[in-house]
């Protein structure tokens, strides 16, 4: 597991500070007036977090567990699943009159193909809107609750050799999407939802909007095929290697899994 950059210990002191009392996000902002390594934290710029027993205790809690504190993750978590079950009614609505698709339904074979000569299926249809507009409602509720502390389909390159992740703009991957159906993206990871420290490569959780078809599945993450940069592994095995923090999936009915 990587270890914690000095800036996301001293965000963590500053969840631990403020989130486990239960004060509102805002008051990490007041902080930044009695220890000048928090206002660096805010502001983006490198912070040294002293080598105190403090310190010790903060980084200990990133490298063992690298979770939220309980408070903020369970506030995190309702926001998700409420918008992953609001998204499943809106598209059930709109394409069922209400109903859960069937197991015959969901695999039924659309018409047409996709922009680079696939078959879709009913399930991947429905599951592209269900994703649409739980991130849509997430981007709502967390610009209100965390502002700056979160990405949404980010897009990272990792590579094992070197255990390196760097970030991919959203302007390089339209350009790249555009050569060869995306060839030069394939083995990119590109999770739904990352809490983060203020900088996207310093995680804190990791969570991927699953929506099964039919909805009595269990959510579960992709496999990798045979050929692929990242096989054997899974997609959420994938997150957590080049992230360093823990990923969830999140579906209707089956909540945080």
């Amino acid at each position: 597991m990587k270890t914690p950059h000095p800036r996301q210990l001293v965000f963590l002191s500053m969840l631990l500070t403020f989130g486990l009392t239960g004060h509102a996000a805002d008051s990490v902002t007041n902080a930044c007036g009695q220890n000048p390594a928090y206002c660096a934290v805010l502001t983006g710029k490198e912070a040294a977090v002293p080598a105190t027993k403090g310190a010790a205790e903060i980084a200990s809690i990133a490298a063992t567990l690298r979770l939220l504190p309980t408070d903020m993750k369970a506030r995190v978590e309702r926001e998700l699943v409420e918008c992953a079950e609001r998204a499943d009614f809106q598209v059930n609505i709109r394409r069922f009159a209400g109903d859960q698709p069937s197991r015959e339904q969901c695999q039924e074979v659309l018409p047409g193909w996709d922009p680079c000569g696939k078959k879709v299926t009913r399930a991947m249809q429905l599951g592209t809107e269900k994703h649409q507009l739980a991130l849509q409602c997430i981007q709502e509720r967390f610009n209100r609750l965390f502002p700056g502390r979160f990405s949404l389909e980010q897009r990272y390159r990792y590579d094992k050799q070197t255990r390196s992740t760097k970030l991919i703009s959203r302007e390089e991957a339209r350009v790249l999407r555009k050569q060869d159906c995306g060839e030069e993206l394939k083995g990119t990871l590109v999770p739904d939802v990352v809490i983060h420290s203020g900088n996207p490569l310093e995680a804190l959780a990791i969570y991927d909007f699953k929506f099964p078809c039919p909805s009595t599945n269990p959510p579960s993450w992709s496999e990798y095929p045979e050929g692929h940069p990242h096989y054997p592994e899974n997609q959420g095995k994938m997150y957590e290697q080049a992230l360093g923090a823990a990923a969830f999936r999140v579906a209707p009915r089956w909540r945080v899994r």
